[in-house]
């Protein structure tokens, strides 16, 4: 008979089988994210006629402190597949061991094929409603490049209450307002994805990350780029830097708390 203090009140293991701890509550409530704390802003991708660009700086901010300049937030899942994230790192942290499962359980399945993007694209909107149905979302919104099934270019969005769209040009965070606009430029409709080289889709895309380092108090100059192609897979650079700064519009700006010369 067990006589520590712990068991003291606890019906007898040996009379009544093992006591089931599970009923015990916690000395903490459960509790949930309310809003985000460390965060990553935005995240780019535009389609082009063989596959897709995406794009995302390694800025991880604490507020509005620039406090981790080295947080990598592209993910690529495997030679068709890459996950751009966007939101709470730390949620981005758990997304990534989910992936990372994910992709142990299919390389060792012995059905002979892999998921594309399409497919993760779905699987990743199932979790992101999950979590949202749970009243417990994942502060994240995400950009699945890749291709689908027919080794067509595919583009899609998820946010963190499940919501899901395609468009030739997709971006997040600050991106969505500061960005769109010139990748819009490139492909405005999918009719005009076939007309785009792939040195036209990176250029713009680099184009699009200088205007965010301009303009967003919350992006850096360092960041990560992916083209995935057919041919190439996923072609992943990290720590690329923007070239050709130049902080000469800034003269001609007028207001905000700016005094003009006479």
């Amino acid at each position: 008979m067990n006589h520590l203090p712990q068991a003291w009140g606890r019906p007898r293991d040996d009379v009544y089988g093992p006591y089931d701890a599970s009923y015990l509550q916690s000395s903490h409530p459960q509790t949930h994210t309310q809003q985000p704390i460390v965060t990553g802003t935005s995240v780019l991708a535009v389609k082009f006629k063989d596959g897709v660009v995406i794009a995302a700086d390694n800025l991880a901010s604490y507020g509005s402190l620039a406090r981790f300049t080295d947080v990598k937030r592209l993910r690529p899942f495997n030679s068709r597949a890459i996950v751009g994230i966007g939101g709470d790192v730390s949620d981005m942290q758990y997304l990534d061991r989910l992936l990372n499962s994910l992709d142990v359980t299919e390389n060792y399945s012995s059905e002979g094929h892999g998921l594309n993007a399409r497919n993760l694209h779905t699987y990743l909107s199932k979790v992101m409603y999950k979590r949202r149905s749970d009243v417990n979302p994942l502060w994240n919104q995400m950009l699945v490049a890749g291709l689908d099934g027919d080794d067509k270019p595919f583009l899609s969005s998820v946010d963190l209450l499940g919501t899901t769209f395609s468009s030739p040009t997709l971006a997040t965070g600050f991106g969505a307002h500061l960005a769109q606009p010139l990748l819009r430029k490139v492909a405005d409709d999918e009719s005009q994805v076939s007309d785009v080289t792939r040195e036209k889709a990176v250029d713009a895309v680099k184009e699009c990350m200088k205007v965010l380092f301009y303009r967003d108090a919350r992006s850096l100059d360092k960041y990560s780029i992916a083209v995935v192609t057919k041919e190439g897979g996923v072609e992943l650079k990290e720590d690329e830097q923007l070239e050709n700064q130049s902080w000469a519009f800034a003269e001609t700006i007028r207001g905000y708390g700016r005094t003009q010369e006479v």
